[in-house]
């Protein structure tokens, strides 16, 4: 197993979940009410420490390796051992490997639990399958952290189906948000290079393995609510038969092209950290 692929890897499932880590933390103070305030706080927690476990093993791994520290920081002076903070403050957007999905702007409440349910449902699946490859530390951090998915899954299913099944105004969100999102969830189940090679040699996980699973979650889901999924990014407010992927989606995250919404997430997040590097509380 190439050493940079794995790296890849475990930079990409990192990445997927501190950044939508970061974007539910936006929520805290601001939520609709205080229980709920502090639920989704909690899920960024989670979603954290996900990253934390992850970005540690990768960090081990770079600084085994003679010169994986220019593959893995293009341009980036590391004086001593790369660390966990070193992989989450000092590596660019383009550097970047998360899905889009978890990387666009909140928008209303609908949006944000309605993200949250997309991804979760789609994260419960894919560690589902990593607790049981071959890699032993991956399958550690999976084996524990499916067990948080599992409450994320449910915690914003209940709410898409709470908010789409209420009132004309937050059925009306809650399509749009769909609408919004949907173009994004291709991209949850194309391989990158890194995954392909890997998958090859028995290490991560088999994405078409997770396809047919999470349309059948997302579509039960949808229809308590009352939505549906558009058809190649447009809504037409009916169901449809085949599968609930469009053809037409938006991707290229795991290979460091992103939305713009990224670079301002990164300079808000990476701020402190690259004006005064190694600063503590």
């Amino acid at each position: 197993m190439r050493r940079d692929q794995h790296i890849h890897y475990l930079l990409h499932l990192a990445d997927d979940s501190l950044i939508l880590g970061h974007r539910n933390s936006e929520w805290t103070g601001h939520g609709p009410i205080l229980e709920q305030d502090i639920a989704l706080s909690n899920i960024s927690l989670d979603l954290i420490g996900q990253a934390r476990n992850l970005y540690q093993y990768a960090a081990r791994l770079v600084n085994r390796e003679r010169g994986m520290k220019e593959k893995v920081l293009p341009g980036v002076k590391v004086s001593g051992e790369v660390s966990e903070d070193t992989l989450a403050y000092f590596r660019d957007s383009r550097d970047y490997k998360n899905c889009l999905l978890v990387e666009q702007p909140n928008g209303d409440w609908g949006k944000t639990v309605l993200r949250q349910f997309l991804f979760s449902a789609f994260q419960f699946l894919l560690y589902d399958r990593l607790k049981q490859r071959d890699d032993q530390q991956v399958a550690a951090i999976a084996e524990k952290s499916i067990k948080e998915v599992a409450y994320h899954l449910r915690w914003s299913s209940e709410w898409v189906i709470r908010l789409g099944d209420g009132t004309a105004e937050s059925h009306r969100r809650m399509r749009h948000a769909l609408e919004d999102l949907w173009l994004f969830t291709g991209e949850l189940f194309v391989a990158a290079p890194y995954e392909q090679e890997l998958l090859a040699e028995g290490y991560g996980a088999d994405l078409s393995s997770c396809r047919l699973p999470w349309e059948d979650t997302i579509l039960e889901t949808l229809a308590r609510a009352g939505l549906f999924p558009p058809e190649d990014g447009t809504s037409n407010g009916s169901a449809h038969t085949g599968s609930a992927i469009m053809t037409r989606s938006r991707a290229g995250g795991k290979e460091g092209q992103h939305t713009e919404h990224l670079g301002y997430l990164l300079a808000e997040m990476q701020f402190l950290q690259r004006a005064y590097p190694g600063c503590e509380w």
